[in-house]
């Protein structure tokens, strides 16, 4: 078994370099490993935590308990017919690389979903999307080990529940069980996806026609354009859901701002684009101390170095309060705060 550490600090473990220590902490790289780790006394004794990649974090205290890192690693693929093929991935692998895994097999289907940062095994919990496509589009199964037990359950795509940013592990299962492989639906017939945000212009300006490969090659474009690295500025990617009103409060709200984005989002209702909302309250670049919301895009937080956990939820909960004094509408964290 790997050694279990005491007041190992986390720093390393968050993308947004917050500096706080858990009690306990122990990395598995076998499912073997993880076993022992659920057997020990110090684990059944403490509060637990799963790590991943932790790129969907905010950490605001010391963790009083036992953090356990996945640092499971494989990918394969199962040809399935002629075009379809399954891909499985441990939880512990990151996730851009999987991405990049399928484009370099010809297997179509996660390409929009480049350069999101994290592990795979975080992908079904948040039920990650961007640019028109999310997990659930591809999803087949996951394995998990349930903590209580020791079992290892197999979840079908409808046993997960997912929703906007939502699933079971982050419902009725969340701290229940610990996601140890992912597995997905490619396929060498591309169905490709460019109508979402702006990547024909971004191909357009490569001067390249639309394949998995350049529409990867856009979305990192893009995302690199508007998005801080949060290995050289720290962040969590988007800090807020976008939300849904209804369409009378949304027809209200385009009488004074024009320019509103509305999405249709099922009866009667419409999304909006919480970066737009959190702009135009003039919060876009707005900093104080080490916490900022980003000068290129409003939806996401950052922090300029020294911010603690608590600055940046205090700087959350400004942004929530403006959003809802301007628009009436009130935003929802996509971040975990711990």
């Amino acid at each position: 078994m790997n050694a279990i550490i005491q007041n190992q600090s986390l720093k390393a473990y968050n993308t947004f370099g917050i500096d706080v220590a858990a009690n306990y902490f122990a990395g598995f790289n076998t499912v073997h490993e993880l076993g022992e780790i659920l057997d020990s006394a110090i684990f059944q004794q403490n509060k637990q935590l799963i790590l991943g990649g932790g790129s969907n974090i905010l950490f605001t205290k010391k963790i009083d308990g036992i953090v356990l890192h996945n640092q499971l690693k494989g990918i394969s693929k199962t040809q399935i017919s002629e075009t379809e093929y399954h891909v499985s991935a441990a939880a512990g692998e990151v996730w851009h690389q999987l991405v990049l895994y399928a484009i370099a097999n010809n297997l179509g289907g996660m390409e929009n979903l480049s350069l999101i940062p994290g592990f795979v095994g975080a992908s079904p919990m948040q039920n990650i999307g961007a640019y028109g496509v999310e997990i659930k589009d591809i999803f087949v199964s996951l394995k998990a080990m349930e903590i209580a037990t020791g079992l290892i359950k197999t979840f079908t795509k409808e046993e997960c529940f997912f929703g906007y940013r939502e699933s079971f592990f982050k419902r009725e299962g969340k701290g229940k069980f610990i996601i140890l492989e992912v597995t997905f639906q490619l396929s060498t017939k591309h169905q490709l996806n460019t109508s979402y945000g702006a990547i024909e212009q971004e191909l357009q300006k490569m001067k390249v026609q639309a394949s998995i490969k350049t529409i990867s090659d856009a979305v990192i474009a893009i995302r690199s354009s508007k998005l801080p690295n949060p290995k050289e500025l720290g962040n969590a990617g988007s800090f807020f859901k976008n939300p849904t009103i209804s369409m009378a409060h949304y027809e209200t709200l385009k009488k004074q701002f024009i320019d509103l984005p509305g999405y249709p989002a099922g009866e009667e209702s419409i999304k909006t684009a919480a970066g737009y909302l959190i702009e135009k309250c003039g919060l876009k670049g707005f900093r104080k101390e080490d916490a900022g919301v980003h000068q290129m895009q409003a939806l996401v937080l950052v922090n300029y170095g020294a911010a603690s956990g608590n600055q940046i939820f205090d700087l959350s909960s400004l942004v929530i309060e403006k959003v809802m004094n301007t628009f009436g509408i009130e935003l929802e964290r996509e971040v975990n705060i711990i």
